[in-house]
């Protein structure tokens, strides 16, 4: 199972406390996959069209929660022979109907049938703990998340504009920075950032889901600072390595055209104890002369060989 698929099965458990928070998470259920199917004999049917059977099952969940309704039906169709599988949730009563598309606000009181807008009614968004419910029953139908293991990318697919600016609206009023960008006829509401992506799987409420992704944050920032560190050091060896290599070579070229003994006795004394000890570190490299000097002393005198060899 996928992490997308962790993550909507945890929320698919996940049931708003009061009233109004399970009517604005079954709202984002219904736009996205509801309609009202009209029968030969006029009979109003509500039917939650989709591949997710969690979306379904949620659904009739929320509506037995909430309008204590438990007479649907859930039917597994095939479209055609080349489509995949698709659930169906039906809902035939019609007056528990007209009720449920009132509650989300979607019921033409004049026309007697639904009424989508482009997005969810606002109405049924003021308080916190609706827009939590809200984002909860959105990605449900429309969201997805990549493995954590390969990087941080939670989104929601949204069919119009409208959606997708109420998507960025209500994410932002959690402090939570989403953007929005086209992809052919489809909006795409995106969070990137690993701590946002956290952030917003704790405002859905997702928290087994938060402390799996939290893990991996964790584990991959451990790999990534040692990976850094053995990285470093191995920059710092190699450059130390060509810096030896180097001050050799040049005490090698006195030594070949002029001669050692041409040089004052300090430097000579240097030069000897260079071409003994090839790998040795600068800080240690002056201990072996006599009197012992520090660090800055030997880089001093293997610059003042390095000059010498330079003119040479």
């Amino acid at each position: 199972m996928s992490f997308s698929q962790e993550v909507k099965e945890e929320l698919e458990k996940q049931i708003g406390q009061a009233r109004h928070c399970r009517i604005a998470e079954l709202a984002a259920i219904i736009w996205c996959y509801g309609h009202l199917s009209v029968g030969e004999n006029g009979q109003k049917t509500l039917v939650v069209a989709t591949e997710h059977e969690t979306i379904v099952r949620k659904c009739f969940t929320l509506l037995k929660k909430t309008f204590n309704i438990d007479n649907g039906v859930l039917k597994t169709v095939f479209p055609t022979e080349s489509a995949g599988r698709l659930y169906e949730g039906i809902l035939q009563d019609e007056t528990c109907v007209e009720s449920v598309l009132k509650a989300v606000k979607m019921w033409d009181e004049e026309k007697g049938t639904m009424s989508k807008h482009s997005a969810v009614s606002k109405v049924l968004l003021k308080s916190a703990c609706c827009k939590r419910a809200y984002l909860r029953g959105c990605f449900l139908c429309s969201g997805s998340m990549s493995d954590p293991q390969k990087g941080y990318h939670l989104e929601y697919l949204c069919t119009n504009e409208e959606m997708a600016g109420q998507l960025v609206d209500v994410i932002g009023d959690f402090e939570v920075e989403a953007k929005t960008v086209q992809r052919k006829k489809y909006y795409v509401v995106y969070v990137k950032e690993g701590s946002s992506i956290v952030e917003l799987l704790n405002v859905m409420e997702a928290h087994v889901s938060l402390m799996n992704l939290e893990n991996t944050r964790i584990l991959k920032e451990i790999g990534n600072r040692t990976n850094r560190k053995v990285n470093c050091e191995a920059a710092n060896i190699i450059k130390a390595v060509n810096a030896a290599n180097k001050q050799i070579a040049d005490i090698e070229k006195i030594r070949d055209t002029r001669g050692l003994d041409s040089l004052p006795a300090p430097l000579r004394d240097m030069a000897v104890v260079r071409l003994q000890y090839h790998d040795t570190p600068l800080g240690e490299l002056g201990k072996y002369l006599d009197p012992p000097i520090g660090k800055s002393g030997v880089n001093h005198r293997l610059r003042k060989l390095g000059e010498i060899a330079r003119e040479l």
